[in-house]
């Protein structure tokens, strides 16, 4: 694996449900230390990404309004930026950030996925509760304010460094399932898996990034794409909650438990948990490979 160099290292402009900052020292201590092309079929907030900053990236989420925004960074970095200007020049309010989101539904709808569209996700992020990127049925964000004023919502510094990281690499960004954004992967290949979570409980559910979700079957696909992969040679890493159906799912494989903190919760407490990091090698062979 050969790192992509760097001037100011690139890190995460997004909060994002399931994001990986809590377990980085796991999951990097974990990783295997040698591999051929990284593949991450599920990007999200890109902490793992940009932990480990992998020449030739092959980066994928189903969420076509976050893969935009990684595009836009990537390409247009500085009108990015100015369209973020534009909406933080109005000091927010209650009434400001639902207009807001009002336009941020009307690009949704029109499938509009240019710069502002991508300015509008990172002004949201920042502006709505918990940075929660949740929508309804009709595939419309649905967040409610944090009721916070005085927020950066971007520092055009780190938004360069994702920009000069992402050309630098050559990363390609692709949007769709993750069995199609697996298709190139070969042995040698390391892929980190960071799906939506199986639920600890029916309160604990949280699946609504796209309006289609992650259903069981999903889960029980995304095994099986695990066990076809380990057969190809390449090295993989997944993680998940520590429930009972992620141990029957991949049975045979390395799992250990890891106690971590929750970055989103829907009440006060039980923000730390047990999750699990499974993988088809050894800590151990990891480091010698």
């Amino acid at each position: 694996m050969t790192k992509a160099r760097a001037s100011q290292a690139p890190a995460p402009f997004l909060k994002w449900v399931g994001g990986k900052r809590q377990l980085l020292t796991e999951i990097e201590k974990r990783a295997p230390k040698n591999y051929d092309k990284y593949f991450e079929p599920f990007l999200g907030g890109g902490s793992v990404l940009f932990n480990f900053t992998p020449h030739s990236p092959v980066i994928n989420d189903i969420n076509p309004h976050l893969t935009n925004t990684y595009l836009q960074i990537k390409n247009n970095p500085q009108k990015l930026f100015e369209e973020i200007r534009k909406i933080d020049a109005i000091p927010c309010t209650k009434d400001y950030y639902y207009s807001i989101r009002s336009r941020y539904n009307e690009k949704i709808s029109s499938n509009q996925l240019d710069e502002e569209c991508a300015a509008l996700m990172i002004w949201l992020n920042k502006h709505c509760f918990n940075g929660i990127y949740r929508v309804n049925s009709k595939g419309l964000f649905n967040v409610p304010f944090n009721n916070t004023t005085n927020v950066q919502t971007a520092i055009p510094e780190n938004i360069q460094a994702v920009s000069n990281y992402l050309n630098r690499s050559g990363a390609i960004i692709l949007t769709g399932d993750f069995e199609d954004a697996c298709r190139d992967v070969s042995a040698g290949d390391f892929v980190y898996f960071d799906s939506p979570y199986i639920p600890e409980s029916k309160t604990a559910n949280f699946v609504d990034y796209t309006k289609e979700g992650f259903s069981y079957e999903n889960h029980v696909r995304l095994a099986d794409l695990f066990k076809k992969l380990d057969e190809k040679g390449a090295k993989l890493m997944l993680s998940n909650n520590n429930v009972e159906l992620v141990h029957e799912l991949y049975k045979g494989f390395n799992i250990t438990p890891i106690a971590a903190r929750r970055s989103v919760n829907r009440n006060g407490n039980g923000r730390t948990g047990k999750e699990v990091i499974i993988t088809n090698y050894l800590q151990d062979e990891a480091q010698a490979a």
